[in-house]
C-alpha cells in the first residue's frame, strides 16, 4: 500500500523527473522523423517498417550511455543485437557448430557484409538488399470486388540498393524492387505487385554545416517519405510494394529541432497514382504532395510536431476523398518514470496525441466541388510496468476521424488521412481507413524475451456520421456513399507474434477477427450486408543482406 501511496504522489511530480530520464524517454517514444529517416531506414533496414507499431513505453533505467542498447524504434524493445554490451540470451550466446547457414542466420554480420563501406577515393560505396516472403489468407475483408469473399496468396519483395557516399557530404543511392504475388484467389490490388521497377534514385548533399551540430541538406528524386506517428505520411513497408514519392526535399537539423519542407509527386500505384504493376512508373502529373514538418526535441518529457501537408489533386476523382486539402496539425509524443518509494523504476507512463484539421475544395459524390471543413484526433496512453516479467505495456487508444452528415449541403466534413500507416491503427485485418470513423481500443504488448513480442489489440469501430460511408482501408467508399441505420461497424480482435532472431532476419505471424455490426450486416447495399465475420491470417520472414 505504501508502494503505491508514494507512487501515485510521484506521478503529481513527474516534471522533476531527472534529465537524464527524460532525455530518454524522448528517445524511446518517438518513431524516426523524415530528417533521420534513411539513416534509420539503412541502419535498421525495412524490416523494422513491416512490423506493426506497438508504441511501448519500454524501460527507463538509470544506465550509462556504453551499457545502453538503442530501442527498435518501432516495437521499442531494446535490441541485444545492436551494438551494446553483451546481454544474457543476446546474439553473443548463440553459437554455431558450422559455417553453413546455421552461421548466416546466427550472425548479426550481413552476408553482403564485405560490400558495406569500402573506399574508393574520398568515396565509400555499399550494396545490399532485403528479401521478404509473406504467405496470407483472408476471408471475408472490406476489399474490391464487392463480391470478393475468400483468397490466400503468395508474395515475395526483393529490394537490392546501391549506395556512394562522400563522408556526411554527399550520398546517392539506387534501390529497386521486385514485388510479386502469386496462388492468389482474388485480383491483386495496387500495393501488391510491382515487378522489376526503381523504388528509390535520389542524391543527398550537405548545404550549410555550422560545426555547432546544424546542418541544412537537400534530397531530390525518388525517395519514401515518414513522419511522426504515420498517420498521415507513411513509406507503407507493410504492403508488397511500399509507397514512394519522387521531388525534392530540403530538412535542417539542430539539437532542438528537425524541420523539412517538400515538394514531391506520388509515384507508385500505393501512392494513389496509376497502377502499373509490369511496367515502369512514373510520377502523378495530376497530383502533387508538399509540405512543412517540424519536430522539436526539447519538449517536456517527449516532441513536439507541428505540421502543414497540401494534397492538390488537379483531375479529382468524385468516388474518393481528394481534392485540394491544406492539413494543419501537431503532436506531442513522450514518456515519464514512475519511481517507487525507494528511487528504482517502478512503471513508465507514455502518450502519443496527435490533432489536425482540414481545409480547403473537394468533389465528393455527384455535384461541383465544395468547401472542406474537416479534422481527426489520436490519442494513445500507456503505462508500461518495468518490474514484471515480459514486462508489460497496457495502451488505450481513441481516434475520431471526421465524417459528413449531410452530403447535400456545401461543406464537405469527411477528413483525408493521405498516406497513412492504416495497418497499424485502424485494425491489422485492413478493413478500414481513418474517414468517418470512431476507434475506441485497448492494446497490450509484452515481450517474453528480448527477441518475441507480442501484442493484442481489441478495437470497437463506429462511423462518425451515419449518412456517410463505410470507408475501407484504400480510402474508397465500401459499397458507395449510402446512410446506415446503425453506425456499428464491427469490433476486431488482433493477435501478432514478432521474434527478432537476429538483426538481418525477423519472423513475423498475426490472426485477426472482425465481427461485423448493423452498419454492415444491414446495409442497403446488399453486396455489403452478405458476408459472414472477417478473418485473417499471415506469416512472413524478412531477411537483409
Amino acid at each position: 500500500m505504501l508502494r503505491r501511496v508514494v507512487c501515485s504522489l510521484a506521478i503529481a511530480g513527474m516534471a522533476q523527473a531527472s534529465l537524464a530520464s527524460t532525455s530518454l524517454a524522448q528517445d524511446f517514444y518517438h518513431p524516426p522523423t523524415q530528417a533521420n529517416f534513411e539513416q534509420v531506414f539503412e541502419q535498421e533496414t525495412d524490416q523494422e517498417l513491416l512490423r506493426p507499431i506497438n508504441f511501448e513505453y519500454p524501460e527507463i533505467a538509470p544506465a550509462s550511455a556504453e551499457t545502453f542498447c538503442a530501442p527498435d524504434p518501432f516495437s521499442g524493445v531494446p535490441d541485444p543485437c545492436d551494438g551494446c554490451l553483451p546481454v544474457a540470451g543476446g546474439c553473443d550466446s548463440i553459437e554455431c557448430e558450422d559455417e553453413g547457414w546455421c552461421s548466416v542466420l546466427c550472425s548479426d554480420k550481413s552476408v553482403l557484409d564485405c560490400l558495406k563501406g569500402n573506399e574508393i577515393g574520398p568515396f565509400t560505396y555499399s550494396a545490399g538488399g532485403a528479401l521478404r516472403y509473406r504467405y496470407l489468407s483472408e476471408r471475408n475483408r472490406l476489399r474490391p470486388p464487392l463480391n470478393g469473399r475468400y483468397s490466400s496468396y503468395d508474395q515475395w519483395r526483393l529490394t537490392p540498393f546501391l549506395e556512394l557516399k562522400m563522408g556526411d557530404d554527399f550520398t546517392a543511392r539506387v534501390e529497386a524492387i521486385d514485388a510479386s504475388t502469386f496462388n492468389e484467389e482474388l485480383p491483386p490490388l495496387p500495393i501488391d505487385v510491382n515487378r522489376t521497377d526503381l523504388l528509390q534514385y535520389f542524391v543527398d548533399v550537405k548545404l550549410l554545416d555550422s560545426g555547432t551540430g546544424e546542418k541544412l541538406r537537400v534530397k531530390a528524386g525518388r525517395q519514401l517519405l515518414l513522419y511522426g506517428s504515420q498517420h498521415l505520411v507513411s513509406p507503407l513497408a507493410w504492403a508488397n510494394t511500399y509507397r514512394n514519392f519522387e521531388g525534392v526535399k530540403l530538412y535542417y537539423t539542430s539539437d532542438a529541432w528537425n524541420i523539412d519542407g517538400f515538394a514531391t509527386r506520388p509515384v507508385n500505384g500505393a501512392s494513389g497514382n496509376i497502377n502499373r504493376p509490369l511496367s515502369y512508373d512514373t510520377p502523378d502529373q495530376s497530383r502533387t504532395f508538399s509540405g512543412v514538418y517540424s519536430t522539436y526535441k526539447n519538449a517536456p518529457n517527449g516532441v513536439l510536431d507541428l505540421y502543414w501537408l497540401w494534397l492538390d489533386e488537379d483531375d479529382d476523382n468524385p468516388s474518393l476523398i481528394d481534392g485540394d486539402r491544406h492539413t494543419f496539425g501537431s503532436r506531442y509524443a513522450g514518456a515519464v518514470p514512475i519511481n517507487d518509494e525507494c528511487g528504482d523504476l517502478w512503471m513508465t507512463l507514455g502518450w502519443d496525441y496527435e490533432g489536425a484539421i482540414q481545409t480547403g475544395s473537394d468533389v465528393v459524390g455527384p455535384g461541383p466541388a465544395r468547401d472542406v471543413l474537416a479534422g481527426f484526433v489520436s490519442t494513445r496512453t500507456g503505462l508500461t510496468f518495468n518490474t514484471m516479467p515480459w514486462t508489460p505495456t497496457l495502451d488505450g487508444v481513441f481516434f475520431w476521424g471526421s465524417g459528413d452528415s449531410d452530403p447535400d449541403d456545401g461543406t464537405i466534413n469527411t477528413v483525408s488521412t493521405l498516406f497513412p500507416l492504416g495497418h497499424a491503427y485502424w485494425g491489422q485485418i485492413d478493413n478500414l481507413d481513418g474517414q468517418n470513423l470512431l476507434d475506441y481500443s485497448v492494446q497490450l504488448t509484452v515481450n517474453p524475451s528480448k527477441k518475441l513480442n507480442c501484442q493484442a489489440q481489441w478495437h470497437w469501430f463506429d462511423k462518425d456520421k451515419r449518412e456517410d460511408a463505410i470507408w475501407n482501408v484504400a480510402g474508397a467508399p465500401f459499397g458507395g456513399i449510402v446512410a446506415t441505420e446503425s453506425r456499428h461497424i464491427g469490433t476486431e480482435l488482433d493477435l501478432v507474434a514478432t521474434y527478432k532472431v537476429n538483426s538481418n532476419l525477423t519472423l513475423q505471424g498475426g490472426y485477426f477477427w472482425f465481427f461485423y455490426g448493423d452498419a454492415v450486416t444491414e446495409n442497403p447495399n446488399p453486396q455489403v450486408a452478405d458476408r459472414g465475420n472477417a478473418e485473417s491470417y499471415y506469416f512472413f520472414a524478412d531477411w537483409k543482406f
